[in-house]
């Protein structure tokens, strides 16, 4: 494997602690302590524009399947949908009162999940923007979550080091795992939807079989905590991104370990926290966001 830095973007005056992708309209958005969610072009890196004000950091965002609007967790816990077509914010949702770290999309409900340091989670009607159910995950904060594939189960990484699964239909508890030994801060449903993948402060990688939540393997992957794993668009591979400053490629069916981006290796890489990771589905290439303020983005081969 052969990895190249294709691209070093700054712009950010803060660190950037997330970041979405939209292949499909050509953009990818990223945001952190800078009160503003950023707009940046695949194709023509020196476009940059604020998409969207926000009042606090913003430590989540995410994008619609069908690329019609984007959501915004900030620290405040108030959400903000942001319409494309409309090109302004249609809704502020005040569902929490501490920070939401995690956001994700349920297409055959139509509903946006929210979580947050409060422990709880507030589910969305994206047909009206109303609190639909909110339900309790945790005594203590939900820095993660997942969704399968199948979109039959959702799981969430909690600070008390336990990943707790629910069923998305009637949101009950299906599962609760508890072999990490510090906070859950990434989670990841392998493509097939047979895998779970688990990220920790203890810097461990636990792989689980999703038909009986087994532990599979367990891998220290990292120096530090793992905070983002992300499969790459064909599902042969996935990155990891840590606090200790690397992103490392693994092989999805043997989590063998393939390549380390970092300083210490040589490679123009981040001098600090790497915080979350997307590819560019059109041609393979990962980015990566940093507390150095930086976006890098990286030529795979």
């Amino acid at each position: 494997m052969e990895i190249k830095r294709i691209a070093a973007l700054s712009g950010h005056q803060n660190p950037i602690y997330t970041i979405e992708s939209s292949p499909e309209t050509g953009y990818f958005y990223t945001a952190g302590n800078d009160k503003g969610v950023v707009q940046w072009s695949f194709d023509d890196p020196g476009h940059v524009k604020v998409l969207m004000p926000v009042k606090t950091s913003v430590y989540s965002l995410l994008i619609s399947p069908d690329h019609l609007w984007l959501a915004a967790g900030e620290r405040s816990g108030q959400v903000s949908l942001y319409s494309f077509e409309e090109n302004k914010v249609i809704a502020v949702l005040n569902n929490h009162r501490l920070p939401v770290f995690a956001l994700s999309f349920v297409h055959r409900k139509n509903e946006l999940l929210a979580a947050s340091e409060d422990g709880t989670v507030s589910v969305i009607n994206l047909n009206t923007t109303e609190l639909i159910y909110r339900f309790k995950i945790s005594d203590d904060t939900i820095r993660c979550m997942a969704i399968s594939p199948d979109e039959s189960m959702v799981a969430f990484g909690c600070k008390d080091n336990t990943i707790r699964i629910f069923n998305v239909t009637d949101y009950s508890l299906l599962k609760e795992l508890h072999l990490h030994t510090m906070p859950v801060t990434s989670l990841a449903f392998s493509p097939d939807g047979e895998l779970l993948l688990s990220g920790g402060r203890d810097a461990k990688l636990n792989v689980w079989g999703v038909k009986d939540f087994e532990l599979k393997d367990s891998i220290t992957a990292h120096m530090f905590a793992i905070y983002d794993i992300k499969f790459n668009p064909s599902g042969t591979y996935f990155a990891t991104a840590s606090q200790d400053k690397s992103v490392k490629i693994w092989r999805a069916d043997d989590f063998r370990l393939l390549k380390i981006i970092s300083r210490e290796k040589g490679m123009e890489a981040h001098s600090h926290s790497v915080n979350k990771l997307t590819w560019n589905t059109k041609d393979g290439s990962l980015i990566s966001v940093s507390d150095d303020r930086m976006i890098m983005k990286w030529e795979i081969k």
